[in-house]
């Protein structure tokens, strides 16, 4: 059966019709509720009992041969697996009832969400459509019906028929013609291979709006139960995807390459033909263009569908996202992340030679025998040739010069000339650092297509034919030439001299470069022919820089372009230093040297090689805000830090047994940081903070003479023998309540949101309660002769996410512990050293002065140091147990780099600007807890914050798989926060102590936005 042209009015059946139609065909009595619905009517019926199902109305064009085929199909998909809703038999035992002349059916209610307004959907979701798409084309491979002969609207076979016919009703001009004219490009290239497209039974409207979602244990939605088969026919099976994958790009309109992901699973499962897989972005287009015409027609024709009102908007995003990019270039996309190889030809693809240089005699250079660099392009050059390196590893690009962006490769290319270089080049393919953008969503464009020269000021040179070929352009901004197997190279930046439609041979001047007595730039691209020409060139869509510089790409676009181009330094007689991204390389590598027990961050995580203040930089030049390393509390390459270690390394570096000034003098800075009044008179060094705090344990136990340490609940300490036994977090340990050694008793951790006593901020009784009953905990101690030797604490609850001790609670507990014949240990690595922002020491919140402070991380801001503060009344009692000596703590290098960082903190003021940047960033944070239930409180002081995500505030239910899932999320927009606690259901914010207001806003805007969008 054919169905009209133009869409279809739904059957005129009401909600009091649909209850009538389930009571006298079904036997039940049932509230009637109306679904959406283009061109049928569908209703859920509620009965009294809560039991719900599905009434369909079909219109009236639909015979009973399409209703069998759907029922056969249904069966074929429970019998592969796929869950679907069964039909429901009426009181006659027939899955088809009649109604006063309509057929309809009931079938069961599909359990779930619906997924078609769930905003952003995570990798792993686009995967599983994909893979849903994959075992319905399966499941349905061998179908064979005669009501699946159908001739609708919805086959892609006829889409570009079908927006061709519907478009008049587009009432926007622009957005009309920009529909026709993506249609008919999309149906050109479709005609090249449609005769080579598979035929099956295909569901036909497998979207995010006929597939119920269910939670997943990530707590995102996953695809499940697949609906409505009203478009079940014989189609394409590439189809099937096109459809599926369509539907995913408005969930995240503005990145359509992440439906890849969806493609590359469908592949996986059900292997695509090359056919089919230069059909799939041309199918999307169509089936966007169709969505868009049909949608402003249905509203044309029947303007009370509300469903098809609520649906334009959609549609018309995934118009927009499907029609971002060339559709010559998306399909590349496609070809690249299926692996498939070559040059499109006829139905397939074919291998075609890159453009190589005839070898000639002469001197040989790296592009071969016979070649002398950049001979075979500048007649009469002399003097050398310099690779400049812009890229992300550049050591000419320290201290953040790279951000100067045009500025800084001009001082590369500068340096190079000045070092006696004739012609300097930024090669191609490689990476640049200096297009790098930072506090950026996307990704900028980094990767330059063309092979750039600077040639030296001088006097004019010939520019010459690298190779044999056509004219097919000549301006005063350049060359192009037409080669041999569809390649084109163009040369910009110098007047042409040549005609076009001119035969030139290799070697032939084509060009003059003018004499300047400055550096004069022009690039070399070679690209593919369809990179070119066409309607929608996607050379038009790469931004057009200054005469003379290269185009770059974003890294995203790279697969397509590595494809269209091809690297000029084997034509030009240089070394090739193409770049792509090799991080799951390298994730493939280390796994295979990593033990099981060693932490990775992130699903597919980021190679990062650069990082600069709060920065960090992967290797395709994307930067992301660096919201977790406290480690660097200066930042990220500091030159001052940097400095001192060139220099010390250069002059001495030997252990602490010597006697050398930088000991000393670091000693002293340290303890001059430490409150008025304090009795700590001596530094003990070591290499981290596990050293740190196995040391300090060391000495309150030679000190007192005891053994008993207290430590408390879910604390995280070090992962040495000593530093181990105190930590207590079953989130880095599960079994760490059962298995700590007997010389260590775990008391309640004092936090007021989820611990024993909870209560607001200022309430000291809160802490009281806390200190008591670690008071009773000492006392049972010293009852059963376990007299304590010390007490250890982080100054403020640092693997819980910053936490502040209630109010009174640290000064008691100190008290308590004294006065029981202990010593108190303040865990310092992560909350103190600036990090407060209102004071250096996190014991300072406290107002308690400790008798061990142990301190590491940001110390020697990335460089190895730790060490232990107390006075020398405890340290000496470590000659008990024998001499103390750490081989690396405490030498010049280290001391010196200390040093360094103190200074830089000092003249940074980086204290201060914890203080402000850390308060904005909280009142951020809490403004955002106005708006989104799921934050919790949010904690901390300074530069150490917490973000606690939670299900129910009141319950304090954790957001555990939540928080893991917003983390990814960021992650792609350009944030990095990781998680942490026992729940791990608090973002931790411990950025370098340099970060910048407009960072600051950055992350909050950005985690606004998932919050917002999705997971």
């Amino acid at each position: 059966m054919t169905e009209p042209q133009g869409g279809l009015v739904r059957p005129n059946v009401s909600e009091v019709d649909a209850a009538a139609i389930a009571r006298e065909c079904f036997g039940i009595e049932a509230e009637a509720h109306e679904l959406g619905s283009n061109q049928d009517r569908n209703f859920v019926l509620l009965e009294a009992d809560g039991g719900r199902s599905v009434l369909r109305v079909d219109n009236p064009v639909f015979g009973d041969a399409e209703r069998d085929a759907q029922h056969a199909a249904l069966d074929a998909y429970r019998a592969a697996g796929v869950p679907v809703a069964s039909v429901l038999p009426g009181l006659d035992g027939s899955l088809t009832q009649r109604w006063r002349g309509f057929a309809v059916r009931r079938s069961e209610f599909a359990e779930g969400e619906p997924l078609v307004d769930a905003g952003y959907l995570a990798p792993v979701v686009l995967e599983e459509f994909g893979a849903l798409a994959a075992a319905s084309v399966n499941a349905l491979e061998g179908l064979s019906h005669p009501g699946l002969a159908r001739d609708h609207m919805w086959i892609m076979g006829v889409a570009h028929e079908q927006t061709a016919g519907l478009g008049h009703s587009i009432a926007d001009e622009e957005l009309r013609q920009r529909v026709l004219a993506a249609a008919e490009a999309a149906q050109r290239q479709l005609d090249l291979v449609s005769a080579a497209l598979p035929t099956q039974a295909i569901h036909g409207d497998l979207t995010d709006d006929n597939v119920t979602g269910r939670r997943g244990d990530d707590r995102r939605l996953h695809p499940h139960v697949v609906l409505d088969l009203g478009d079940l026919a014989y189609g394409w099976r590439v189809s099937e995807l096109a459809v599926t994958a369509s539907s995913m790009l408005h969930h995240d309109p503005e990145r359509p390459l992440r439906v890849l992901d969806t493609i590359a699973a469908f592949h996986r499962a059900a292997p695509l033909s090359i056919a089919e897989a230069r059909a799939v972005w041309p199918l999307i287009v169509l089936r966007a263009a169709v969505l868009v015409a049909s949608g402003w027609r249905q509203l044309e024709i029947d303007g009370g569908n509300d469903y098809a009102r609520e649906r334009i908007a959609g549609e018309q995003a995934i118009f927009d996202a499907a029609t971002a990019l060339p559709l010559a270039e998306a399909t590349e996309q496609v070809l690249a992340r299926l692996g498939m190889q070559g040059v499109p030809h006829g139905q397939g693809l074919r291998l075609v030679a890159a453009p190589s240089i005839p070898r000639r005699a002469g001197v040989d250079g790296p592009g071969g025998p016979g070649q002398r660099p950049l001979g075979a392009l500048l007649a009469g050059l002399t003097g050398g040739v310099a690779m400049v390196d812009p890229g992300v590893e550049s050591e000419a690009l320290d201290a953040g010069t790279w951000l100067e962006r045009d500025v800084a490769e001009r001082r590369l290319v500068d340096a190079a000339l000045r070092d006696g270089a004739a012609v300097a080049v930024l090669p191609y393919g490689v990476y640049r650092l200096t297009r790098t953008a930072i506090d950026s969503v996307d990704a900028a464009e980094t990767w330059p297509i063309g092979t750039e020269l600077w040639v030296g000021g001088g006097g004019a040179l010939d520019v010459l034919a690298p190779l044999s070929g056509s004219v097919a352009a000549a301006t005063e901004r350049g060359v192009l030439l037409e080669l041999q197997n569809g390649w084109f190279l163009s040369i910009d930046g110098v007047p042409a001299q040549v005609e076009v439609g001119a035969d030139v041979r290799a070697a032939d001047p084509i060009a003059r470069l003018a004499a300047s007595s400055d550096p004069r730039p022009l690039t070399v691209t070679v690209c593919r022919g369809d990179a070119l020409d066409g309607a929608e060139p996607p050379i038009l869509s790469v931004e057009v820089p200054q005469q003379g510089r290269a185009q770059l790409v974003a890294p995203e676009r790279v697969p397509a372009w590595a494809r269209f181009t091809h690297d000029p330094a084997s034509i030009l007689g240089l070394d090739s230093l193409v770049q792509r991204d090799e991080s799951a390389d390298e994730q493939t590598r280390r796994e295979q040297i990593f033990a099981s027990a060693q932490e990775r961050y992130y699903a597919s995580p980021m190679q990062i090689e650069r990082g600069w203040r709060h920065h960090l930089v992967d290797t395709t030049g994307r930067a992301y805000v660096d919201m977790v390393n406290n480690v660097t509390g200066l930042g990220h390459g500091h030159p001052g830090v940097a400095d001192a270690v060139n220099r010390q390394i250069r002059i001495l570096n030997t252990n602490s047994r010597f006697l050398y000034r930088e000991l000393a003098e670091y000693s002293e800075r340290l303890l001059a940081l430490l409150p008025e009044g304090s009795d700590l008179d001596t530094v003990l060094l070591v290499n981290s903070g596990s050293e740190a705090v196995d040391l300090a344990l060391r000495l309150a136990q030679a000190a007192t003479g005891r053994k008993t340490v207290v430590a408390l609940r879910e604390a995280y300490h070090g992962w040495t023998m000593a530093s181990d036994a105190v930590t207590t977090s079953a989130y880095d340990n599960p079994y760490a309540l059962e298995n700590r050694p007997d010389w260590i008793h775990v008391a309640d951790v004092p936090n007021r949101f989820r611990g024993t006593y909870r209560g607001e901020a200022g309430d000291t009784s809160v802490g009281a309660r806390y200190a008591a009953d670690l008071g009773g905990d000492l006392g049972a101690l010293a009852a059963s002769g376990r007299h304590i030797a010390g007490f250890i604490c982080e100054s403020v609850l640092g693997n819980a996410g910053g936490v502040l001790l209630p109010d009174g609670y640290l000064a008691e507990v100190y008290d308590r512990v004294r006065a029981a014949g202990g010593l108190c240990i303040a865990d310092e690595v992560q909350v103190g050293f600036g990090r407060m922002g209102s004071s250096f020491w996190g014991f300072e919140q406290s107002g308690v002065a400790p008798d061990l402070i142990t301190i590491a991380k940001p110390m020697g801001n990335g460089f190895p140091i730790g060490g232990v503060i107390t006075s020398k009344r405890i340290a000496d009692a470590l000659a008990t147990q024998g001499q103390f000596f750490s081989s690396a703590g405490g030498n010049p290098l280290s001391c010196r780099v200390g040093l360094a960082v103190l200074d830089a903190m000092q003249s940074e003021g980086l204290q201060q600007n914890a203080h402000f940047v850390g308060r904005r960033l909280a009142d951020g944070f809490r403004a955002l807890a106005e708006q989104h239930d799921i934050i919790g409180p949010v904690h901390g002081e300074g530069l150490y914050l917490g973000v606690e995500l939670v299900r129910d505030r009141e319950t304090m239910e954790p957001a555990t798989e939540e928080a893991a899932a917003i983390c990814e999320r960021l992650r792609e927009l350009g944030v990095i926060v990781l998680t942490t606690s026992e729940r791990s259901n608090v973002l931790k914010v411990k950025p370098p102590l340099c970060l910048t207001e407009e960072s600051a806003d950055f992350v909050v805007a950005q985690l606004d936005r998932v919050l917002s969008t999705g997971w």
